[in-house]
């Protein structure tokens, strides 16, 4: 029974993608129903399969590189987490899709992705999980093109090229593990260790992963598709597939990592840039979408961390990986309901931008409620901010593993100065987070307040339940911990690679509550201190507008990747390139010149430009000055003008034929494969 289970969670989604687009390219009601109905079937299928026992699916051949599936406390959980995701967003997909196109195709799209996603999750070999995860990246490509605008299209294509690059890396690093272990099943993972290092295999699996999680430096993507994807994909973006990257750092801590100190501190260093980089750009971020995109990315450094300290502690590390989990599901929710609520305002005002959008939730009591479990869950606000539970436990954690570096009088000041870190991202969440809610719920609008109060039919009975059902279980998450969340996170255990606990968990005790109450201090003097007075100017009427003083020259995408990948290596390979092809003309040249002192024939010089002019005309000048004095014997007769400006036509003309050929892409994938097969034979 579970074997059909688990097939039918994994491919009943690919079936359902296709009949949905047949059926939108006729009726759009018809699609809708379908979709609907099949996210609530592929919901109670993930809930049967929780009360069904552990089983596993093998088709070895699949693909060439076989298929692997396993159902087991924290795949069926997070299996089940995801397809009520799903199911809540296509619920209220119809309602914010109702004046938009191309509906056929988000809903094929949606499918497949979701399909992927439960392939991901429900993975017991690391071959099956990049088989769905390369799926997920290019079907979830067309929900962040949806909308076809210059903007929607340049945040896709960013999108698949940090997708596409992560992919290969980790298809590079797989290659050398299987080399390396003979094996990429979960479980034989760790007992096929022995004393071998993996280091660079892991490092090259966890780009891809990392990317997909949003983690720094490969973060680029996510505060960019976020905005331009529809509310409903951008719940499944930052709510779901950023935890398929999580999962597959998991895979990677708990069976191959655990103990490692190397890996865990540098692990630890790019959490902690990830989450306070993350927390920093929310809030200076003036767009709602953009904001909750940006805060994903930090809450996604926060788990991170929690699993770099479960790999410094090894097994002691029980409470960092209940954390984790905890985090994931939270987040999840927290997301799905933010989101929502965002797509919500976004459906009616057609705006995000926080001026545009301010006191449109003052008479909404709905939205209202909703929102606002959703913020106090994020910022992690005691007792009905859910967030507060398994942050408590992380920080929990880091103070355990600072507390023994001191007793082993090894060095602990680095992870002290992450715990600040994390204090102050904290405070950054609860500063961003009431910004977004005094904005929405409190502020009135200079001139549409009227207006805005007047929508009293802002979302229809469907829409109103997945938003409501979406933040319904914050609060229980919040209130009952030890009911909900312990539970969560003892059925994670073993897949984490650590004990469960046989004690409770102090979730409320007074250090934890130090902790929580230091960050919400620290959001509180942020918000009074820096957003108001520096993040907002008055205009000439005197209302206060929101104002982004983050500088767009830091945009790691425009300053460093694009002209590293675009440039710089088109540049530096068509140089190398066109001296590899050049050679022996020129050793036919230097012979002519040298052994046979055959004159060359003086070629016409081209106009060229000012810079290859001027600079053949000094080289020229050079020249005839070494002619006379140095190498009036033999002399140099390169005409120096005519080679720069052919030497210029050339790279140019080469730079443009790369860099919009796919063969640029698959020069890449060759030099890495080469690379790679160095490195296995030698």
């Amino acid at each position: 029974m579970t074997s059909w289970i688990l097939i039918l969670l994994t491919f009943l989604p690919f079936l359902a993608a296709i009949i949905a687009y047949m059926l939108g390219r006729r009726d759009e009601r018809t699609m809708n129903g379908f979709v609907s109905i099949t996210g609530i079937v592929i919901f109670a299928l993930s809930v049967v399969l929780l009360f069904l026992p552990e089983g596993e699916v093998a088709l070895p051949g699949f693909c060439g590189l076989g298929l692997y599936l396993r159902a087991d406390g924290f795949r069926g959980l997070y299996s089940c987490v995801a397809a009520f995701m799903w199911m809540m967003t296509g619920l209220f997909a119809p309602e914010y899709f109702q004046h938009h196109g191309n509906k056929a195709r988000y809903s094929f799209f949606t499918l497949m992705t979701l399909g992927a996603t439960l392939g991901v999750f429900l993975s017991d070999n690391l071959g099956t999980t990049f088989l769905f995860f390369e799926i997920i990246s290019f079907a979830s490509y067309a929900w962040v093109a949806q909308e076809e605008t210059s903007g929607a299209l340049r945040a896709a294509a960013t999108y698949l090229a940090v997708a596409v690059i992560g992919g290969l890396t980790t298809l590079m690093g797989l290659f050398l593990l299987q080399h390396q272990l003979g094996t990429l099943d979960f479980a034989s993972l760790r007992a096929a260790m022995g004393q071998q290092d993996v280091t660079v295999a892991v490092w090259l699996t966890l780009v891809g992963f990392g990317a997909k999680a949003g983690l720094f430096p490969l973060h680029i993507w996510l505060p960019k598709a976020h905005p331009v994807a529809p509310a409903p994909a951008s719940a499944l973006l930052s709510g779901i597939l950023t935890k398929s990257g999580v999962f597959g750092l998991i895979v990677l801590c708990a069976n191959l990592m655990q103990g490692n100190a190397a890996f865990g501190n540098a692990l630890m260093i790019f959490a902690a840039i990830t989450m306070f980089l993350g927390a920093l750009l929310a809030l200076f971020s003036t767009d709602l979408k953009r904001t909750l995109a940006c805060s994903s990315m930090s809450q996604i450094g926060f788990i991170t961390l929690g699993l770099s300290v479960m790999v410094l502690l090894g097994d002691e590390g029980t409470l960092a990986a209940y954390g984790s989990v905890m985090h994931m599901l939270n987040h999840s929710l927290i997301k799905l309901t933010l989101f929502i609520a965002a797509g919500v305002v976004y459906m009616n005002l057609h705006a995000l931008n926080l001026d545009d959008i301010r006191g449109f939730g003052r008479k909404k009591p709905l939205l209202h409620i909703a929102f606002l479990l959703g913020a106090l869950s994020i910022a992690c606000i005691p007792p009905l901010g859910s967030g507060y539970n398994s942050k408590s436990l992380l920080h929990e954690e880091l103070l355990e593993l600072i507390g023994e570096m001191q007793a082993a009088g090894s060095a602990w000041m680095g992870y002290k100065a992450i715990e600040v870190f994390f204090l102050i991202s904290g405070g950054l969440t609860v500063a961003y987070m009431a910004k977004l809610y005094i904005c929405i719920f409190w502020q009135k609008h200079p001139t549409r307040q009227a207006e805005f109060d007047g929508m009293t039919h802002y979302m229809n009975g469907t829409t109103a339940f997945a938003l409501l059902g979406s933040a319904a279980a914050l609060p229980f998450l919040g209130a009952l911990p030890g009911l909900l969340l312990t539970p969560f996170g003892a059925k994670s255990a073993s897949f984490f690679g650590v004990p469960a606990l046989k004690e409770a968990i102090a979730y409320f005790s007074a250090e934890n509550l130090q902790g929580a109450a230091i960050s919400i201090i620290i959001g509180a003097a942020v918000y009074l201190l820096i957003v108001l007075p520096l993040l907002t100017r008055k205009d000439e009427s005197g209302v206060r507008l929101y104002v982004n003083r983050w500088n767009e020259k830091l945009d790691l995408e425009n300053a460093v990747y694009r002209p590293l990948l675009l440039t710089l290596l088109p540049q530096v390979l068509t140089l190398v390139f066109r001296f590899i092809a050049e050679l022996p003309e020129n050793l036919v040249m230097a012979s002519r010149a040298t052994i046979f002192r055959m004159r060359q024939t003086r070629k016409p010089v081209p106009v060229g430009n000012r810079f290859t002019y001027t600079l053949g005309r000094v080289l020229n000048a050079l020249a005839r000055l070494l002619n006379r004095t140095i190498l009036h014997r033999h002399p140099m007769r390169t005409d120096f003008e005519y080679v720069l400006d052919a030497s210029f036509r050339e790279v140019s003309s080469g730079i443009r034929s790369m860099s919009v050929s796919i063969s640029f892409g698959l020069l890449l994938l060759c030099i890495g494969l080469y690379v790679t097969c160095l490195y296995l034979l030698q």
